[in-house]
């Protein structure tokens, strides 16, 4: 089981120049803009929390966040903007969750239509792929030299996680959407590197690709990426 979003994984390996950054940066300040419209104080909104910490692993400024919660509560003018989630397939048949912000729906669509045509992919209708996934919520740790992963996965489970996956040197903790903030205060209470955290789409099976698939996929990964309105692409591709 992959917590990772393809988006999310191209987008932290995007930071090396400040036309990427500017871009992430936006993302980020769209994703905390309407999580900021169920309240500002991200102590009482853990939505909001969970994106704010994102966007500081990112090293996004702190006045970026700060203007962009207040176009999320109404105290600075800003675009109006609209979270959108689409289905449909990937080379291989894959399945493909493609979530977004925009302030332009039909645009949007019509440029999602076009980049998965382009890369051997194709929309599909409401409700055709996303029984193939669940919501969980994702925390990503880096064990250390004061816990091994083997006592870090033991705690977790204690803690109350559901499941839990390494990712490459780290390890992915599970959890039920609503147990997130619980599981991750209690990590943080231990002094424990969190890395991220975010409730995501998660495949309930993964599907093998052959190497030339996975490349194909990956193609459609980045172009789907570089659209400005999509912030996260969840697939059931074994990675």
């Amino acid at each position: 089981m992959s917590g990772h979003s393809h988006a999310k994984t191209v987008m932290a390996t995007k930071m090396a120049n400040d036309a990427k950054k500017g871009k992430v940066y936006s993302k980020y300040g769209r994703l905390i803009t309407i999580a900021a419209k169920s309240g500002g104080d991200p102590e009482k909104n853990s939505k909001l929390k969970a994106v704010i910490d994102q966007a500081k692993n990112m090293n996004m400024p702190k006045d970026n966040i700060e203007r962009a919660i207040k176009k999320g509560t109404g105290e600075l003018a800003g675009e109006s903007l609209e979270e959108v989630s689409y289905e449909g397939f990937g080379p291989a048949g894959i399945a493909l969750v493609i979530t977004g912000i925009t302030d332009n729906t039909n645009r949007t669509l019509g440029e999602i239509r076009s980049i998965l045509n382009q890369n051997g992919g194709k929309m599909a209708g409401e409700g055709a792929v996303r029984w193939m996934f669940e919501n969980k919520g994702v925390i990503n740790v880096s064990p250390d030299e004061k816990i091994s992963k083997e006592e870090l996965e033991l705690l977790v489970i204690e803690m109350g996680a559901d499941d839990i996956s390494p990712y490459e040197d780290t390890l992915d903790i599970f959890t039920k959407p609503e147990d997130l903030e619980i599981v991750k205060k209690a990590l943080e209470d231990k002094q424990i590197k969190i890395n991220s955290s975010s409730i995501d789409f998660i495949a309930k099976e993964e599907v093998t690709l052959t190497e030339r698939e996975k490349e194909q996929a990956q193609r459609l990964f980045d172009a789907l990426d570089e659209n400005e309105a999509v912030n996260n692409v969840y697939s059931n591709m074994k990675e």
